[in-house]
């Protein structure tokens, strides 16, 4: 290998370096979807305990209608984020790029999981496996906020990681429980909107 090889090989690494330091420079956007995901949710797996101890007086059918309602507002809030963010300083750099295929595969995964458990309950009549829902919702929580610390530099999403799992453990011993749902709609208001206000508020106002 000549010299000129090398050193056109010294040159790439040390752009390639460049852009993994400028990448973990630009803060991560997506903080409002987050907030929108845990009020959401967080709201819904609130009123589905109200509904199950009776303190909400509609009846089970009323489930359908809370998720249904649930998963229409958070798509619809979805797609408006989506497109102020689009506009927004560091969209285009490589972390929030991974960051925004790590959470959109979270968002993939637990949709068919969710079809998964719901053809398991329509083939066995039991409704349990639902129960398995929030802990696995929280389990790939945790393996976003390690991927979104991978990415930046902001070591308290490690730390959030690890209680989204300990949110999953927690979730799953009370299943078939009405306290899960308050478990459940804890973890989202804590580990999804407080860290969503985080992020929100080190979003960048000028080119990054």
């Amino acid at each position: 290998m000549t010299n000129d090889q090398m050193q056109a090989i010294r040159d790439d690494l040390a752009y390639m370096r460049a852009l993994a330091d400028e990448g973990r420079r630009t803060p991560l956007l997506g903080g409002s979807i987050l907030i929108a995901a845990g009020l959401i949710y967080g709201a819904a797996a609130l009123a589905h305990w109200a509904v199950i101890t009776d303190v909400l007086a509609v009846g089970l059918a009323g489930l359908n209608v809370i998720w249904g309602v649930a998963v229409a507002a958070f798509f619809a809030a979805l797609f408006v984020l989506k497109a102020r963010l689009g506009g927004k300083p560091g969209a285009a750099a490589m972390n929030n790029k991974v960051s925004a295929a790590a959470w959109g595969g979270m968002g993939g995964a637990s949709f068919a999981i969710a079809l998964s458990l719901f053809a398991a309950v329509y083939k066995t009549g039991d409704w349990i496996f639902m129960g398995l829902f929030p802990p696995v919702i929280f389990a790939l929580y945790g393996a976003a906020w390690i991927v979104g610390s991978a990415l930046s530099d902001a070591p308290w999403m490690r730390w959030v990681a690890v209680a989204s799992f300990g949110a999953a453990v927690a979730s799953g011993l009370l299943i078939g429980t009405a306290e899960q749902y308050l478990v459940y709609a804890a973890a989202f208001f804590l580990l999804s909107v407080v860290p969503g206000i985080a992020l929100t508020r080190q979003e960048p106002a000028e080119v990054v």
